[in-house]
């Protein structure tokens, strides 16, 4: 078999897998593929040496994975945007399929990728890089052969839901439950991908281009992060009879798609309000099926891991191509409007203008404000208040 054409299973054909990556996730795949006979993981790809690993499957060269025409799929778990891309597209190029959970190279590789695939007649999946273990992105899929999608959104980043969770079931303020996260695994070192928006933002770029067949531009989603919430505004959201979550929504709007991350105000008899701990709730819209969620582990070795393994299941099924066949460029638009809570030690003549009422701990609420001007706002008030909290009030 040629290098350059896709791998073809046989009935009864093994999967031959290189595995690009051995942390948390990698060594979940490992495990889970040990237990069946329809796959195999031929080689590792290792940066350093790890115990536990038969020699004859370590590899700290990539080429030996790109090269071996009996490795069929490339399982990529090493995250980061490079050289990741150039792994994966180096595969794709000669006809292997490729299974990723990288959430930052699908988001900002997204046309590229999806070409590539289109081109090769390779599978390019990539489920647990959208609700780590939640089947979310095969049901997205599924829900558009029959329905038109008109938004999807929800929760889902665990870290910033564990944050916010346990500042509404106790009088903590953030530095300390930020650092508690980190002790239990749940937030990087570097929290900042996660408390300032940067991972929702790219899972729900991924899901708005799939629901949409659009290809959006990443990084200009409009989005605000919890990285300024404090005790008091949790008490004051408590006491108003709201629950404070980070959210992202995208919905199919004239001219192009409404995309957005910001803290919002739910009520807290909320489906939204209830979700506990570092778990997720995804949910879709459609015309005649409605709403439907879908809740579950959005991280951890073995709920990611096992989407990552289904993936190469459908693959091994027959499975070819992403998703959706579309990715047409759109553009982001305005068109959801809602009132806002903004705290701010800065207040200037737009807020005062749009001021609805006051709150007891001095914050306002304004009437309703288009989200991508409210958003831009606040992105702008940063500069003048580093402090400065705002949440949508759904």
């Amino acid at each position: 078999m040629g290098k350059n054409h896709p791998r073809i299973f046989q009935g009864g054909s093994a999967m031959n897998i290189g595995l690009l990556g051995f942390g948390v996730v990698g060594g979940g795949v490992w495990e889970l593929a040990a237990e069946r006979d329809d796959i195999c993981v031929k080689r590792v790809l290792l940066r350093s040496p790890k115990a536990g690993l038969p020699e004859s499957a370590v590899t700290f060269d990539v080429n030996d994975i790109l090269n071996d025409d009996a490795i069929d799929t490339v399982v990529e778990v090493m995250g980061g945007l490079h050289p990741a891309f150039e792994y994966v597209t180096a595969a794709m190029e000669r006809g292997k399929h490729v299974v990723t959970a990288n959430k930052a190279l699908i988001a900002a590789y997204y046309t590229e990728l999806t070409a590539l695939a289109a081109k090769q007649g390779v599978a390019l999946r990539c489920t647990a890089a959208v609700g780590g273990g939640i089947p979310w992105l095969v049901n997205l899929e599924r829900v558009k052969r029959l329905d038109t999608v008109c938004a999807v959104g929800g929760i889902m980043n665990g870290t910033t839901n564990f944050i916010m969770d346990a500042m509404h079931k106790a009088d903590v303020d953030f530095p300390a439950i930020l650092k508690e996260a980190q002790a239990l695994g749940y937030a990087e070192a570097d929290p900042s991908a996660d408390i300032d928006g940067d991972d929702i933002r790219r899972k729900l770029c991924i899901s708005a281009n799939i629901a949409f067949d659009a290809a959006l531009e990443e990084k200009a989603i409009p989005t605000f992060g919890i990285r300024t919430v404090t005790a008091a505004d949790i008490a004051a959201f408590k006491s108003h009879g709201f629950a404070c979550k980070l959210l992202a929504r995208a919905e199919s709007a004239q001219g192009g798609v409404c995309a957005y991350v910001e803290p919002a105000l739910v009520g807290a008899d909320d489906l939204e309000a209830a979700v506990p701990a570092n778990f997720n709730l995804i949910t879709y819209e459609a015309e005649k099926l409605g709403r439907q969620s879908f809740y579950g582990q959005g991280a951890g070795r073995f709920p990611t891991a096992s989407n990552v393994v289904q993936d190469c299941l459908t693959v091994l099924s027959g499975k070819r191509g992403f998703y959706t066949a579309k990715a047409a460029p759109a553009a982001l638009v305005g068109g959801e409007a809602h009132p806002y809570y903004v705290r701010t030690a800065s207040p200037d003549d737009f807020l005062r203008a749009h001021t609805a009422e006051t709150w007891e701990n001095g914050a306002v609420v304004t009437g309703a404000v288009d989200v991508c001007e409210m958003l831009a706002w606040a992105k702008a008030q940063r500069e003048k208040d580093p402090a400065v909290f705002i949440a949508g009030i759904r």
